[in-house]
């Protein structure tokens, strides 16, 4: 096998490698490289998203709850009657033929967004602290942002890009994060893509063998990175634009040091190392004669070669359906009860009580508040932005924002779907390792936050 795809390398011409080139370029450039306009820094894709707000402006709200609406009533639709002309589309099927509990949830998003809308109902749930500030605030953005990553992401992903990636870190996964080679490619699939896309492909790769089930706990529990996007979310609404570089270096540094320690501590430390079928599958292994980066890119290449275009555009479109039905939602519905719970109980505050002498002792502006955020992530991992955004102190927000990111388990999102798969992680272990993600990454992020600030 190797040998035939090395013998395959001479034979590519300047318009495959230029397939891959292009492509992936141009997705470096629209998510990952910053750009200046007007004095604000950004990255392509928020201004798109920014420009998007601005000319749909007050009809979002409309237009995001008739596809909560949508979703909520297909959704119930198809589990009652399994209809053979959503059941028999695999697309169709995954985004409508969900479980009982995601099914309820879906129905509270569109409750929850119809009394926002309309102020019909309890104001607890339609109030401008509540659904009011997720349905005005949040999901405009969301939408907005789903829109350009969903159909562009596939610039990232599709045309060999994590193939270069994955073979350039082959080398450092095992000594570093107890992992085999193969699985930086996952990692890399939730870094520049979304935590969801690891999380799937670790799934699959451990049905199939290659992972032993301490492994795929690892990977799915601390490589599951929002995705880039996400982060532009949580930045852009806590008003941090200006501070993007440090912002994501900040996430990276914090995110390394928690896969460097949480893999090498209970409970992931004590998974077993044995595999879900009977046979070990061999990891990739880098031709003799070859560098990694030659090997990286003639895989690159013929992952390039392999693309559809029309296929592309059509896995781009499915992907902002997939973002708009499958999350809008569940935002909605989460964010709103959470920010009911954060607004009329003490719950919150209580939890995050222990968290105000650690922020104090760290020189922290505004500790009280901030605690109330330390731990309200765990259901969404937007919330702890959207309770943060009113915290008058950058550098606090900057912690708040930093936090959210790299505590990584979320369960209105990745932490459901870890659940939902044959991953061998339970809610304990979910809720331990989210914890134990907050103590690591804390003090590595107001330390920056202090140099930056």
């Amino acid at each position: 096998m190797l040998k035939k795809e090395v013998e395959q390398r001479n034979t590519y011409k300047t318009i495959d490698y230029l397939q891959f080139i292009i492509p992936s370029l141009l997705g470096i450039l629209l998510f990952v490289i910053p750009i200046s306009i007007n004095g604000e820094i950004s990255v392509t894709v928020a201004l798109l998203a920014n420009f998007i707000q601005t000319l749909f402006g007050e009809t979002l709200p409309y237009i995001a709850t008739f596809i909560i609406f949508l979703t909520a009533v297909v959704s119930l639709y198809t589990k009652v009657f399994q209809p053979k002309k959503i059941i028999n589309q695999p697309f169709l099927n995954k985004l409508f033929n969900v479980s009982w509990i995601w099914q309820i949830t879906r129905a509270l998003g569109m409750i929850f967004s119809v009394s926002a809308l309309f102020r019909v109902g309890p104001s607890a749930v339609w109030s401008e602290n509540t659904g009011g500030l997720l349905l005005y605030d949040l999901i405009p953005v969301l939408f907005s942002v789903f829109l350009f990553a969903g159909i562009l992401l596939p610039l990232l992903l599709d045309f060999g890009l994590l193939e270069l990636c994955g073979a350039l870190f082959t080398k450092v996964m095992r000594p570093l994060f107890t992992l085999p080679g193969r699985s930086s490619i996952d990692c890399l699939a939730s870094w520049l893509g979304d935590g969801t896309i690891g999380v799937l492909l670790t799934n699959k790769q451990y049905e199939d063998g290659y992972y032993t089930k301490r492994e795929a706990a690892v990977i799915g529990t601390t490589f599951s990175v929002v995705s880039i996007t996400f982060t532009i979310v949580i930045m852009s609404y806590l008003e941090l634009e200006a501070y993007f570089g440090s912002f994501y270096l900040t996430i990276v540094l914090a995110g390394i040091a928690c896969a460097l320690i949480s893999p090498r501590i209970p409970p992931l430390s004590r998974k077993s190392n044995t595999y879900i079928g009977e046979v070990e599958k061999e990891d990739e292994l880098i031709p003799p004669g070859l560098s990694s980066f030659k090997w990286g890119v003639n895989r690159a290449v013929q992952e390039a070669k392999k693309v559809k275009y029309s296929n592309v555009i059509k896995g781009g479109i499915e992907n902002v359906v997939d973002m708009w039905l499958g999350v809008l939602p569940i935002v909605m519905a989460i964010g709103t009860l959470a920010l009911i719970i954060a607004e009329y109980t003490p719950l919150f505050s209580i939890l995050g009580t222990p968290f105000i002498p650690l922020l104090e002792i760290m020189q922290i502006p505004e500790a009280a508040e901030a605690s109330q955020t330390m731990v309200i992530g765990f259901a969404d991992m937007f919330l702890p932005a959207i309770i943060g955004s009113g915290i008058e102190s950058e550098m606090t927000r900057f912690v708040i924002g930093c936090l959210s990111i790299t505590q990584l388990i979320y369960m209105s999102e990745v932490g459901g779907l870890l659940l939902g798969s044959k991953l061998p992680v339970s809610f304990l272990d979910l809720v331990i390792i989210f914890l134990q993600r907050t103590i690591i990454s804390l003090p590595i992020i107001v330390l920056i936050a202090h140099i930056v600030f």
